[in-house]
């Protein structure tokens, strides 16, 4: 009989996301005539940007043409986008990153988690808390993890994140293989300093580890002495690679398209001790796994680099960036402590008891969908989590039902 990977039965239940999405559902059945307003998953609301959308039906015209048509495109991206990310994300800010150097994909949570295959099954992880879950979880299915005791997997190193650092894990003493790292956070919304960056890449070129650096969140920074990349701290292309994606500033969550950058004086050892460009193995996973971003959606998020797809990406954040002002002010005002809103669009909440008793009552008595925090992690307990990726009517009402909270 064929045998299962025995390291999934080590994962917990259902993905944090399923379980809210149960709960949410059975209270509909039970209210069906209750209104909720969702304010937990970061998924966004508002339409693509005209500028993509033009680009985008260009793009299925040409399809439909012979000189026009095409079948398979490059695994890495075609040119004409890895070009545009290339300068208008990295060299028009004086960060040093080439075209080729760039891996346009579906998704960075399909990067940020498949990128884990190409390093050994033995390497030590440091995971934040708390984390995205597919950080934890893509490790857990690799076999890298014990079993899960209190909330924590054996064999991870955990950088807590809690409300006397400011939400920013310290660096860490003893020496692990792979940091995983995001800011602005997911699910905290905080950010780090260059200050913070740089000790983190002089740990990494330290002890030959490398950093796994989601900047999902980057474009939401408005203060602009907060890093947008890691790239922006000396000695991080040695030791760093960067996840980034269009879902969220462009809103391409149901349209996906994304990029890693791994930087080709990267380098990893083999068992041996030799040294081996984590580029090539990239390309290669790359290559064998994965056949490219459709040529429709990658014309749109090109078209996120054109005058008009600034202009209007630009719009989007600042209507999510003043939904998180918002929901921060009106948080703040009820007396709680919170961090976010302010260069991310999320805000994490400070508050008492049970996280999972705050979310059920907040939907039970508000009809308002959080995310608890302790589905995040240990440190996430007694926290929750509001998204601004709402309209901005739902974000006023439901304001207005945060005011009945006692």
């Amino acid at each position: 009989m064929a045998r299962i990977n025995d390291h999934f039965r080590k994962l917990q239940a259902s993905y944090l996301f399923s379980d809210i999405a149960r709960k949410v559902t059975a209270f509909q059945e039970a209210n069906p005539d209750r209104k909720i307003i969702r304010m937990g998953i970061g998924d966004v609301t508002e339409p693509l940007p005209p500028a993509c959308r033009e680009a985008m039906k260009k793009a299925i015209d040409e399809m439909g043409t012979r000189d026009g048509f095409r079948g398979y495109g490059p695994e890495q991206g075609y040119p004409f986008l890895r070009e545009a990310i290339a300068k208008h994300e990295y060299q028009n800010h004086g960060f040093n990153v080439a075209a080729d150097e760039i891996f346009v994909s579906d998704g960075s949570k399909c990067d940020s988690g498949n990128i884990q295959e190409i390093f050994s099954s033995e390497a030590k992880i440091a995971i934040p808390d708390p984390v995205y879950p597919v950080y934890v979880d893509t490790n857990v299915m690799a076999g890298r993890t014990g079993v899960s005791k209190d909330g924590r997997y054996e064999g991870l190193v955990y950088l807590e994140a809690r409300p006397d650092n400011g939400y920013i894990p310290e660096v860490l003493t003893e020496t692990v293989d792979l940091v995983y790292l995001c800011f602005p956070n997911n699910p905290t919304g905080a950010v780090a300093t260059k200050e913070q960056l740089q000790a983190w890449v002089d740990y990494a070129r330290k002890n030959e580890a490398i950093i796994l650096y989601d900047a999902a969140y980057a474009a939401f920074i408005q203060d602009s002495s907060i890093p947008t990349s890691i790239y922006a701290i000396e000695g991080a292309r040695e030791c760093a690679i960067e996840f980034r994606s269009f879902s969220k500033n462009a809103g391409f969550t149901g349209t996906r398209c994304a990029f890693t950058v791994v930087p080709k004086e990267l380098k990893a050892s083999t068992k041996d001790g030799d040294k081996v460009a984590v580029h090539a193995l990239w390309n290669r996973r790359h290559s064998t796994k994965f056949n490219g971003v459709s040529y429709p959606v990658q014309r749109a998020a090109e078209a996120v680099y054109s005058p008009e797809g600034q202009k209007q990406t630009n719009e989007l954040i600042a209507y999510y960036m003043t939904n998180a002002a918002m929901i921060r002010k009106a948080v703040e005002a009820l007396g709680f402590s919170c961090v976010g809103g302010d260069n991310a669009p999320y805000v994490w909440i400070q508050a008492e008891g049970s996280s999972w008793a705050l979310f059920d009552r907040l939907l039970d008595e508000l009809g308002i969908v959080c995310t608890p925090g302790a589905g995040f992690g240990t440190c996430g307990e007694g926290h929750i989590r509001l998204s601004a990726f709402n309209s901005r009517a739902n974000v006023e009402e439901a304001l207005e039902r945060l005011k009945q909270l006692k």
